[in-house]
């Protein structure tokens, strides 16, 4: 199988769902769940004294399953140990889209995986370049340093917080309204929109409990977030479903770019809506919101 196209740094991202490397079984039909992403995982859902082979097994799936459209990422192990630099080299030969750095805390962590990634792109006849980086912030120096993080590559696409470690690092338990994540959130979110890059939840990890996840995606979409990391594919339609723009999302974004469209020549910058008053912004979020209307699939029109 050939190389994989060169992936995009912002594409729809609604769902990333965790698998573990080393289960040939598991990830050989990765892709016909449908999730946006998978992440196959090197680092905690694999042994200490299984991480050699973890990494043939990724390998090898990389070198011969065709994923088709799903993106390919792998979630490495973290700076402190002695695994991380193995499993960058297996990342880049293998031809994965992209890399998730564990436990990051700091710009300085990132061009560290920056430079290995660089030195592995060159070391295998990689495109240099070529090989995403995300961030997952699970602590509290990660959570304030979000910002430096987000900008210290031209690579970065993203972050995500990862809520199990946070949770210890804070001295708190996972509570049904969440308001124990909302700081890290809230501050996380606050540092992507600035950098332009995208912003990913946490995985729920009670998969029977569908009542509690739903309202935690439901609240994870209202603060603004553009995915959420998952762990069971029966999780993903919800996700993909809540995250997709309303009907009523959908018409009021054609009113406004039909009313910008008339007004554009008048030379008027703000006018009303509906009876609201409405500018620029207003526009270019409409435009949002029907670009991923159409990247969901839920709306063909030709505005």
């Amino acid at each position: 199988m050939g190389q994989r196209p060169a992936p995009q740094k912002f594409r729809l991202r609604r769902t990333m769902m965790f698998m573990n490397a080393q289960k040939p079984g598991l990830i050989k039909d990765a892709y016909i769940y449908g999730s946006d992403s998978i992440i196959l995982d090197l680092e905690d859902a694999v042994a200490e004294n299984q991480k050699d082979a973890a990494r043939f097994s990724l390998y090898q799936a990389l070198k011969n399953i065709d994923y088709g459209k799903t993106e390919v990422l792998v979630r490495i192990n973290g700076l402190d140990t002695p695994h991380w630099e193995e499993d960058i080299r297996c990342v880049v030969a293998g031809g994965a889209d992209g890399i998730r750095i564990a436990k990051c805390e700091s710009a300085v962590d990132v061009k560290l995986v920056e430079e290995h990634v660089e030195k592995a792109e060159k070391e295998f006849g990689v495109e240099v370049g070529r090989t995403l980086l995300m961030a997952a912030l699970e602590s509290p120096l990660g959570i304030m340093n979000a910002y430096e993080i987000v900008t210290a590559s031209d690579r970065m696409f993203g972050c995500a917080i990862s809520g199990g470690d946070f949770r210890k690092s804070m001295h708190v338990q996972i509570e049904k309204d969440g308001i124990e994540m909302l700081t890290a959130r809230g501050q996380m979110l606050l540092a992507a929109r600035a950098a332009g890059v995208q912003c990913f939840d946490t995985m729920f990890p009670n998969i029977d409990d569908m009542e509690t996840f739903k309202a935690e995606v439901i609240q994870n979409r209202r603060m603004g977030f553009d995915g959420k990391s998952i762990v069971n594919p029966k999780q993903i339609q919800f996700v993909h479903d809540t995250f997709a723009p309303t009907a009523k999302e959908i018409a009021y974004a054609e009113k406004l770019i039909r009313s910008f469209n008339e007004q554009a020549d008048s030379g008027v910058g703000v006018y009303t809506v509906d009876g609201k008053m409405v500018d620029i912004p207003f526009f270019e979020d409409a435009r949002r919101v029907l670009d991923l209307a159409k990247a969901t699939g839920v709306y063909q029109g030709d505005l």
